[in-house]
């Protein structure tokens, strides 16, 4: 019997917060809702009631025509569901009895044109007032093998999509209803800002509409480092694209504010490197990038190499590459390069709009510039930068913690605040003591 997500994730909610000498109130919550859930469904296989092996899942998103609409959706309104379906809610050989349903609905990409993408809806076990939680998992994916609407049927195969799906779990524990959008579409457009966002709060006007519940229902948006793409694009343009939605906060850490920073700090790094063709390879399928007129031989070999794998598959696959290795004279990096630059500024978070609901935004930081792949600095401006429109904003940075170490101590605080906007609670503000931090300003594109 499999059960290292549930036993692991709920092992490092149980931990001393950094800097402290003493568990916090959203360290135990976490714990809490963890613990539950685990003595809930091995007690189930214990009595019979479940078996150790779920029913057959439905086949890969690539082979699997439900992921498909060949109708126009001009005239559909964002959000409608299109098809859904049941599927079943395990991890590994794990069975659990929720049981969620697969929502195919119309969404908006990058350049505002109609398209359409996937949602799992879970529905908690027990009754009581509706809450939504949209929980944006860190798939960071370029093949559809990764999209959380197939890890979710017992398909993750790594620890980073197992221990979310424990927190997923939890939340349903906690009575919550969540729903987990393939937030970067059917081309897998990974770290592609506006439309993740916009597929978020399309999930989540259809699994209203799914579950028959009013615009006013109570949503909260959570996501750490991939997830933290949609988490913080969806508070950005929710005021203006789902207005209608009773978004009562959001909570991302790990996030990637503008790349062009991101770019030189992973560039030879033995732990991120492989991100570097990965982004390529998003950017092209985004933005139509003409690669042949920038890569180098190399260049062109990791980005084929890449081409359809999930994050764990690429991210320390390519120990020492660099940015310079990527592309040819007269280049020597891809930030020489104009329409990689310009699709990098595309996507600086806090350049499409203000959140009009209170942030959690934190970052880990192991080394002068930040977590070992996101920038310190960056998170911390992005902040100050919503901390002078006015956003309550809790701002927290997790010292000594490198991006993966934060994960834990990043989702127990969030879990928590979250909590606290549920019910009404006053929104923390720590814009006071917020630094300065990196300026949002653009990259001027270069000539040539």
């Amino acid at each position: 019997m499999r059960t290292i997500g549930f036993a692991a994730a709920k092992r490092f909610a149980v931990h001393t917060a950094p800097g402290s000498g003493r568990r916090t109130t959203g360290y135990r919550a976490l714990a809490v809702i963890l613990t539950a859930t685990t003595a809930f469904t091995t007690g189930l296989i214990a009595a019979g009631h479940v078996t150790a092996q779920p029913d057959p899942p439905p086949p890969p998103p690539s082979a699997d025509p439900f992921y498909s609409y060949d109708q126009p959706l001009g005239p559909v309104p964002p959000g409608t569901i299109l098809r859904s379906r049941s599927a079943p809610f395990a991890a590994g050989n794990l069975p659990t009895p929720v049981i969620g349903t697969q929502v195919l609905y119309r969404t908006t990409n990058q350049q505002a044109n109609p398209t359409s993408t996937v949602a799992t809806v879970l529905r908690p076990l027990t009754s009581g007032p509706a809450r939504l939680v949209s929980y944006h998992m860190a798939y960071d994916a370029l093949g559809s093998e990764c999209d959380p609407s197939y890890t979710l049927t017992g398909h993750a195969d790594h620890g980073v999509a197992m221990a979310e799906q424990a927190v997923v779990a939890g939340y349903l524990a906690a009575g919550y209803t969540v729903v987990v959008p393939d937030y970067e579409g059917p081309e897998l457009e990974w770290t592609v800002g506006r439309q993740s966002g916009y597929a978020a709060l399309d999930g989540i006007r259809a699994a209203e509409e799914l579950l028959g519940l009013p615009d006013s229902t109570p949503v909260a948006l959570i996501g750490y480092s991939g997830g933290s793409v949609p988490t913080e694009w969806a508070a950005e343009v929710a005021p203006r694209y789902a207005p209608e939605l009773a978004v009562v906060g959001a909570a991302a850490g790990g996030l990637p504010v503008d790349l062009a920073h991101n770019l030189p700090y992973i560039s030879g790094s033995p732990q991120w490197a492989g991100v570097i063709p990965a982004l390529v390879v998003a950017y092209q399928r985004a933005y139509g990038l003409d690669t042949a007129a920038f890569l180098s031989t190399r260049g062109n070999e990791v980005v084929d190499a890449v081409n359809g794998l999930c994050i764990g598959q690429f991210a320390s696959d390519y120990p020492g590459l660099t940015d310079a290795d990527m592309v040819r004279a007269p280049y020597t990096s891809l930030l020489d390069v104009p329409q990689v630059v310009a699709a990098i500024d595309d996507n600086i978070m806090g350049t499409a709009g203000t959140p009009a609901v209170p942030l959690l935004l934190a970052v880990g930081q192991v080394d002068p510039t930040g977590d070992s792949v996101m920038v310190t600095r960056d998170v911390e401006g992005l902040a100050h930068e919503y901390c002078d429109r006015g956003v309550a904003v809790t701002y927290t940075r997790y010292d000594g913690r490198a991006h993966g170490a934060a994960f834990a101590p990043f989702e127990a605080q969030a879990a928590q605040f979250l909590a606290d906007r549920f019910t009404g609670a006053p929104p923390p503000n720590n814009c006071a003591t917020v630094g300065p931090g990196n300026t949002l300003t653009p990259t001027p594109l270069p000539i040539g």
